[in-house]
C-alpha cells in the first residue's frame, strides 16, 4: 500500500474501510502552515511493513519494533510514563485508578525514542499492545493496534529527526500549540463551591489586601440556578446583581471563570432549542446531552454563552463533567447511546471532551479574544484547544507524572492544588502547580482559603491553624515566582503555538541520546531553559538526573552542577531542584498583584553563568496579551558587556509588553 504524504515528514496509510467519524472529522483547526517549512523525511515504515486485517471483533494492525526502543504518549496517563511492554486500552474515564489505559484523556497517538510517532485515527476504544508479545515465527514484537467494531483504519505517520521533532510535526498537524491571554497564565483561585456574591468579594478583597498575586477567580457551581444538570442561569439568591459583582472584580484586576458541563437542565433556555439535536438518554436529572458534533447544536449553545457570559465580561470557563464514570455512580450514558448526528455512545465519549472545548471557543469569536479555561476530558488533535486538563484524583506523585506525560500527546494539564494534609503538603503542592499551565489553587472544599486552615473541618467553622501567617506568606512566594516568570511563559507558549514545542515537556525530548533521560518521569524542563524536580510532603532530601550540560541553581547562582549524572540533596520546605542552563538570560518580571489584559511587564532579568564582559540575549514574544489572531512581534532583551540591560524590537504589535526595570511608563 502507498503511503499518501500529507505534509513533510507526515504521512497517512488507510486500511480495509475507516470508519467516517474520528476525531479529524470534527477538527476546528486546519494544520499550521508551519508544518510545510519541516524538513522532508521518509515515510517511517516501508509500506509492506505494517499488517492488517479485520474480523468480527473489528480490525487489527501490527507496527513492527526495533529491540531497543521505547514508547511514551497514549495521552495524559498518571499512572504510568514509559509504555513499552504494556497494553493500553484507551477508554475516556473519570476515574483512571490502574494502569489500564483509561484516562481523562485518551490519545491514540504514541511517540518513539527512534523518531516516529503512530497516530490511529479512530474515536473508538482503541487498544495499543505495546511490544509486549512475539508473533510466532514473525521474528520480532510489533505495536498491536486493535479497533473495536471498526472494519478498516487510517494511520497518521510522523517520521522526525528525534522525538521532539516527531512531537512538534504532530502538534502542527493538530493546528499548533494553544496560545494563552497572559491573564491565563497569572495565579486562579477557585472559590467555596457553594460561594455567594459577598464570599467571593471578601476573598477578592482579602487577596488584594494581603498582596497574594491572584489574577482569576473561579466560580463553583453555585452561581447556578440548576448545577447537575445545568441552567447557565445565575442564581439570584447568592447573587443578587452579577453585574456589580463583575465589574467590582474588574476594577480590582481579576477575571471571572465560571464552573458548568455540557449537560442541559430543562430550565435552560436553550432546552427546547436543543431537543431536537441531543441524543436518545438524559443524565444528572433530566438533563439533555447536546450533539455539539452539529453546527446546529455548537451554534445555539455557543450564542447563548457569548450573549449570557462572554459579552457580560466572563473570561472562561470551567467543564466539568464531560470525561464519564460508568462507575461511580452512573452519572454517564451507555456506549450504544444514539446520536442524531449517527455518533454512538462510545464515539462520543471519545469526542465530546475536544467538542465541548470547541464549542465554547467558539462563543468568544465575537468578542475577538482568546480564552483559557479547564476541561475534564478531551483527546487527541487537542493542542490548539485553549483549555487545560484538571483530575478529581488527588495523587501528588501522579500529579507530577502528568506534567511529565503531557508534552508527548499535545495536552495541557494542571496538577490542581485543592487540599492538603499538613501545611507542608500544601506548600509542595503549590511549588508544583506553579510551573503548570494554570497556576491554580482549587479550594471548592473551603470556605476559607486553605492556608488559613488545612483541616476541612476544622476551616468550615473559621478555626485559624497556627502559623497560618507565616504559612500564608509562604504560599505569596510562590505565587510572586510565578508572576516573575510570566514573559518566559508567554514566550514558550508562543513557541508551542508556532513551532508546537511543548511549553513543560519530559527530558527526554530534549535529549533523547542520553538514555538515563528515558525513565525519568518526576521532573520536566519548562521553556527552554529551566529544569524543575518537585517534592512531595514527606520528603527531607530528593534524588533527581540532570539533562547534559552545565546547569546553575535558581536560588543560589554560585552553584554550578555538570548534567549527565544523578544529585541528591536535602532541602528545606523553602527549596528545590530548580536549575537554570548555563549562559541563560531569564527575562523575569516585577510580581504585580495581577495581570493585565494589555500587560505591561517591568522587567529584572537575571543571567546565569554568564562571563566577566559576556554579552547574552533572550527573545521575547510580545502582542497585546488578549486579541485572537495576533501575529505579534520580538523583543530582543540584551545583557551587555558591562553588565546593563537593553530592548530592541522587531515587528508592530500595536502594544509595548515589555520595559526594563530603570524605565520609566509611556
Amino acid at each position: 500500500m502507498q503511503a499518501q504524504k500529507l505534509f513533510p515528514g507526515v504521512y497517512r496509510l488507510s486500511f480495509g474501510e475507516p470508519e467516517t467519524f474520528t476525531p479529524e472529522t470534527f477538527r476546528s483547526v486546519a494544520p499550521s502552515a508551519a508544518l510545510k517549512n519541516c524538513e522532508e523525511l521518509p515515510c517511517p515504515f516501508a509500506q509492506d511493513a505494517i499488517a492488517f486485517r479485520a474480523s468480527a471483533r473489528g480490525c487489527v494492525a501490527e507496527l513492527p519494533l526495533d529491540s531497543f526502543e521505547q514508547l511514551y504518549g497514549f495521552g495524559l496517563q498518571l499512572k504510568s510514563f514509559a509504555q513499552m511492554g504494556k497494553k493500553k486500552a484507551l477508554r475516556v474515564n473519570a476515574d483512571p485508578v490502574a494502569d489500564t489505559g483509561d484516562s481523562h484523556a485518551p490519545v491514540p497517538f504514541y511517540v518513539s525514542t527512534s523518531g516516529y510517532g503512530v497516530l490511529a485515527e479512530s474515536a473508538r476504544q482503541v487498544s495499543f499492545y505495546c511490544g509486549a508479545n512475539e508473533k510466532l515465527g514473525a521474528g520480532g514484537r510489533t505495536v498491536t493496534v486493535e479497533i473495536p467494531a471498526a472494519r478498516g483504519i487510517s494511520l497518521v505517520l510522523f517520521a522526525g529527526k528525534d522525538p521532539l521533532d516527531v512531537v512538534r510535526r504532530y502538534n502542527l498537524f493538530s493546528g499548533g500549540g494553544a496560545m494563552p491571554p497572559a491573564w491565563g497564565l497569572g495565579v486562579w483561585y477557585r472559590c467555596y463551591g457553594q460561594s455567594a456574591q459577598a464570599d467571593a468579594e471578601g476573598f477578592a478583597r482579602e487577596f488584594r489586601a494581603h498582596r497574594l498575586p491572584v489574577t482569576v477567580l473561579g466560580l463553583e457551581p453555585g452561581w447556578h440556578t440548576r448545577a447537575y444538570s445545568c441552567s447557565y442561569i445565575w442564581n439570584e439568591k447568592n447573587f443578587p446583581d452579577h453585574e456589580t459583582f463583575l465589574a467590582r472584580m474588574k476594577e480590582l484586576g481579576y477575571q471571572i471563570n465560571l464552573w458548568e458541563h455540557i449537560f442541559v437542565h430543562p430550565e435552560a433556555e436553550i432546552y427546547d432549542a436543543l431537543k431536537p439535536y441531543a441524543g436518545e438518554y438524559e443524565v444528572f436529572q433530566r438533563g439533555l446531552i447536546p450533539d455539539v458534533s452539529l453546527p446546529e447544536a455548537r451554534d445555539i449553545f455557543a450564542d447563548h454563552h457569548y450573549e449570557r457570559f462572554v459579552s457580560q465580561g466572563i473570561s472562561g470557563f470551567k467543564l466539568d463533567e464531560c470525561d464519564g464514570s460508568d462507575y461511580t455512580g452512573g452519572w454517564s450514558y451507555p456506549d450504544c447511546a444514539r446520536f442524531p448526528s449517527g455518533l454512538d455512545g462510545e464515539q462520543m465519549h471519545a469526542l465530546i471532551g475536544l467538542l465541548y472545548q470547541n464549542t465554547v471557543r467558539q462563543a468568544f469569536a465575537p468578542a475577538g479574544k482568546r480564552t483559557w479555561g479547564l476541561v475534564r476530558a478531551s483527546g487527541a488533535l487537542a493542542s490548539p484547544s485553549p483549555f487545560t486538563l484538571y483530575s478529581d484524583l488527588y495523587d501528588h506523585r501522579d500529579f507530577i507524572r502528568g506534567l511529565a506525560n503531557m508534552g508527548f500527546s499535545g495536552l495541557l494539564w494542571t496538577p490542581e492544588v485543592r487540599s492538603a494534609a499538613s501545611a507542608e503538603d500544601l506548600v509542595r503542592r503549590i511549588q508544583t502547580v506553579i510551573f503548570s499551565p494554570v497556576a491554580m489553587v482549587n479550594a471548592w472544599p473551603f470556605p476559607n482559603p486553605p492556608w488559613h486552615q488545612v483541616d476541612e473541618a476544622l476551616n468550615h467553622q473559621g478555626i485559624r491553624m497556627e502559623g497560618s501567617e507565616a504559612l500564608e506568606a509562604r504560599c505569596r512566594r510562590w505565587f510572586e515566582l510565578r508572576m516573575e516568570l510570566l514573559p518566559y511563559l508567554y514566550t514558550a507558549f508562543r513557541r508551542y503555538r508556532d513551532e508546537g514545542i511543548p511549553p513543560v515537556r519530559a527530558l527526554l525530548l530534549d535529549d533523547p541520546a542520553d538514555e538515563d533521560c528515558w525513565t525519568v518521569e518526576n521532573a520536566v524542563l519548562v521553556g527552554d531553559a529551566l529544569y524543575f524536580a518537585p517534592l512531595v510532603a514527606g520528603e527531607r532530601e530528593r534524588a533527581f538526573y540532570l539533562p547534559r550540560g552545565t546547569w546553575v541553581n535558581f536560588f543560589d547562582d554560585s552553584q554550578f552542577l555538570e548534567g549527565g549524572r544523578e544529585y541528591r540533596f536535602a532541602y528545606d520546605l523553602d527549596a528545590f531542584p530548580l536549575y537554570v542552563k548555563a549562559g541563560t538570560l531569564l527575562p523575569l518580571a516585577k510580581a504585580e498583584q495581577s495581570v493585565a489584559e494589555h500587560p505591561l511587564f517591568t522587567l529584572c532579568p537575571r543571567s546565569f553563568g554568564a562571563k566577566p564582559g559576556e554579552t547574552l540575549s533572550y527573545v521575547l514574544y510580545e502582542d497585546d496579551g488578549a486579541s485572537e489572531g495576533q501575529t505579534g512581534g520580538e523583543v530582543t532583551l540584551t545583557r551587555q558587556a558591562d553588565g546593563t540591560y537593553a530592548l530592541s524590537r522587531t515587528g508592530e504589535t500595536g502594544h509595548q509588553m515589555y520595559r526594563l526595570a530603570e524605565e520609566k511608563a509611556d
